[in-house]
Formats: structure tokens, C-alpha cells, sequence
């Protein structure tokens, strides 16, 4: 792009956001986020405002949204000259287009179709159960590019509902409240949905997140890999993903374990609906169970909440996985597994091995990892946007 003259130049910066010189450098490499120490001027706006992005040598890199409430001032949406609203739509349709090419309908009708910066639609998580449509908007901007959201998924997704869960965290910190509530479509009740081949039932209403754990459906399918004669307990089981798994597998048997008796029912109706027996129920906080528990398990799994919501928990979910982990480590058996994972963002892959190390240490066991956490495929992590990756597992052999 041509520089602009002096007068331009003055007259522009009125009307864009300006990048401080030598800050430039992490939206030039199309990463979305751009911190408030990274700008050098910015015009008079609406927080959720989309607005031009200039590099201090007067380059255009790009649209963003900004709002001035969020330790994120800014989030791009398109790079270079290309039309934001555009971008919008194209990368929806790519979106779409690659879980398409992902899944087969009839095997699995459940996946993650929009990932945020994944997909380059920061601030937007979508997930298809079936028919129907759960979407969660985390950031202002976005928020106010609802309704367009909306109209495009409609118009190229035709579901039979679309509904909105946007209750995180980041919403207050955007200035947003807490939304739920059906935006288009038909009211809902249980959906029945499948996962390579075995059958769930997802409460979109009630359930923990947009109502099912997709982002683990790969490490569900490495447990039915391994879980043949094995007595398996599943720990934070929630409505029993691992353990229709395992027991698909010829687990010998399958605990599941939670605290939440409205998780373990459906996950006693999902047994069902997949014609299993031999599982056990308890509800109960996974830490006092696996206290009082004597763990004569093959196979325990180890999949809490997240622990670290924000950066200042991080001592306390740290703490919390270890505790979990050198209880489990101090009673399972020889020869014995263990699956631990950590959804915590906040807790990256390094602190997670360090903690578990530490826990191996004072259970005083030997213990050695045979595999690490297989990424689900419609969970992108965006090469330019590292930050996405937020799910560990670690497969662990207890000598």
C-alpha cells in the first residue's frame, strides 16, 4: 500500500486503530489477539466497534473489534484488505466445509463446526449435536455480530434449533451478561446423538459446557482400544462418554464416578441406550472417593473440570491435580494405568507434566507415559494462534 501523504496520514489515524512501531509484529504473523501495550493511537469508537488496524509505517493489516472493558482490546477478524464481514462468512464456510469433509453423518452427527481463532472467528464456539445448533459468543464484538451469525448458520446449516449457551467467564470481563436461551427453531429436550457409532444423550439445557465433552472424543477412542478385561474406574464421569467406551471395548467392568446425580442418570440412560451392563454409579466428589476407595482398577481415568479459570488459580489447580494424582498414583495396582487430563488453559502442557512428576514422585511409584493427548480434528488449533491449545491428557503406565 502507498504511503499516504502527511495531511491523509493525520486524517486517517482519526478514523483507525494505530499499532505502536515494533508491535506490529504478532498481527503481521495473523495471530487475532492485539493488547492495549500494543497500540499507539486509537479513533473515537463504540466498544464492539469494527475498525481498521494500521501499522505505525501506515500499512493496513487488517479489521478488528475493540472494546476498551477487555484486557484484549482488540481481536482481527480479517487480514490485509480482505472485507471483514467477508472474512466472516468465508471462513463460517470453510468452517464447515472441513468438518464435512471430517465425519460421516451416519457414524458420528456430533462435532465441534466453529472453534474460535481455530478458525479464524475469534470470540465464536459453535457445536453440532445432530440437527441442532449451540452457540457461545465470548467477546463484545462478536456479540455484536450476533444476529449476522445467526442468519448465516441458518441460512447455510438449516437446523432444526439453534441455541444459545454464552455463559463463560470472559463475558463479564467483555462487559457482557450471561445469555441462554433459544434463538431459532424448535424448543428442546434431550437429543440423541452418535459418536463412532455409539449413541448419547446430550441435555443442551442442563449439561456442563454446550452439553457434551467433544474435544475428547479421540482419547474416548484409544480407552474401547485398551479397556478388553479390564476393571476401569472413570473419575468426574459426567454423563459416561469413557465409560460407554470402555465398556465397548470388553471392559470387564466400569465405575463411574461424579457428584452430579443429574449427569449419572443420563449416563445410566445412555448405558442403555447402547445395551451395557456391568456398570456401577456412584455420586460422590471424585476426591473423597478416591480417598476412601481401595483403586483396584486396571484402568483409572482422570478427567476433572477445569480447575484454573483465570491466570490468579493457577496455584490452587495445581494443587488440585496434584492431589488427584498422588492419590491415584499411591494405590493403583502394578502393571496399572492411568489416563489424567487437565482442561485448564491456564495450566499449559510443561506446569501439567511437572505437577503429575511431582505426584509420582511422593506416591513414591514408578511410573513412565505411553501416550499423550490426541487432538479431535474439529478442534483446530491455529498454527498463528497457539494459544487455542488448551486440552492435556497424559497416558501413564504404573509400575
Amino acid at each position: 500500500m502507498a504511503l499516504l501523504s502527511n495531511w491523509g496520514w493525520k486524517k486517517l489515524k482519526k478514523t483507525a486503530v494505530v499499532l505502536k512501531s515494533g508491535r506490529e509484529k504478532a498481527v503481521l504473523q495473523r495471530h487475532h489477539w492485539i493488547f492495549s501495550g500494543a497500540i499507539a493511537s486509537l479513533p473515537s469508537f463504540e466498544d464492539g466497534d469494527i475498525l481498521p488496524v494500521y501499522s505505525h509505517s501506515e500499512k493496513l493489516l487488517g479489521f478488528g473489534y475493540f472494546n476498551r472493558k477487555s484486557q484484549i482490546i482488540g481481536r482481527m477478524i480479517s487480514f490485509g484488505e480482505e472485507d471483514p464481514f467477508l472474512a466472516l462468512q468465508r471462513n463460517i464456510d470453510e468452517a464447515i466445509a472441513l468438518r464435512q469433509s471430517l465425519f460421516n453423518e451416519e457414524i458420528t452427527n456430533a462435532y465441534r463446526l466453529i472453534n474460535g481463532e481455530g478458525d479464524g472467528i475469534p470470540g465464536l464456539i459453535v457445536d453440532k449435536y445432530a440437527d441442532v445448533l449451540v452457540m457461545q459468543i465470548s467477546a463484545l464484538g462478536m456479540d455484536c455480530l450476533r444476529e449476522k451469525v445467526i442468519e448465516m448458520l441458518v441460512k447455510t446449516l438449516k437446523p432444526r434449533a439453534l441455541y444459545e449457551k454464552s455463559r463463560l467467564p470472559s463475558r463479564k470481563e467483555e462487559g457482557l451478561k450471561e445469555v441462554e436461551g433459544l434463538v431459532w427453531g424448535e424448543d428442546l429436550s434431550e437429543i440423541t446423538i452418535k459418536e463412532n457409532g455409539h449413541s448419547f444423550l446430550v441435555s443442551v439445557l442442563e449439561g456442563q459446557k454446550t452439553g457434551f465433552f467433544l474435544d475428547h472424543r479421540n482419547m474416548r477412542k484409544q480407552v474401547q482400544e485398551m479397556a478388553h478385561g479390564k476393571k476401569v474406574l472413570n473419575c468426574f464421569s459426567y454423563t459416561g462418554g469413557f465409560s460407554i467406551y470402555a465398556a465397548k471395548g470388553g471392559a470387564k467392568s466400569v465405575t463411574n464416578v461424579d457428584s452430579s446425580e443429574q449427569a449419572l442418570e443420563i449416563a445410566r440412560k445412555n448405558t442403555e441406550l447402547n445395551h451395557i451392563d456391568k456398570q456401577k454409579f456412584v455420586c460422590q466428589d471424585a476426591f473423597r472417593f478416591l480417598e476412601e476407595d481401595s483403586l483396584e482398577y486396571d484402568l483409572v481415568i482422570l478427567d476433572p473440570p477445569a480447575f484454573a479459570k483465570k491466570k490468579k488459580h493457577i496455584n490452587q489447580a495445581a494443587k488440585g491435580y496434584h492431589q488427584l494424582n498422588r492419590i491415584a498414583m499411591q494405590k493403583m495396582p502394578r502393571r496399572s494405568l492411568l489416563l489424567t487430563c487437565s482442561c485448564s488453559y491456564f495450566v499449559d502442557t510443561k506446569l501439567f507434566q511437572q505437577i503429575v512428576f511431582q505426584a509420582a514422585l511422593e506416591a513414591k511409584r514408578e511410573v513412565v507415559i505411553i501416550g499423550r493427548h490426541q487432538l479431535a480434528q474439529d478442534h483446530p488449533i491455529n498454527l498463528f494462534h497457539p494459544e487455542g491449545d488448551y486440552l492435556k491428557s497424559l497416558l501413564l503406565y504404573v509400575k
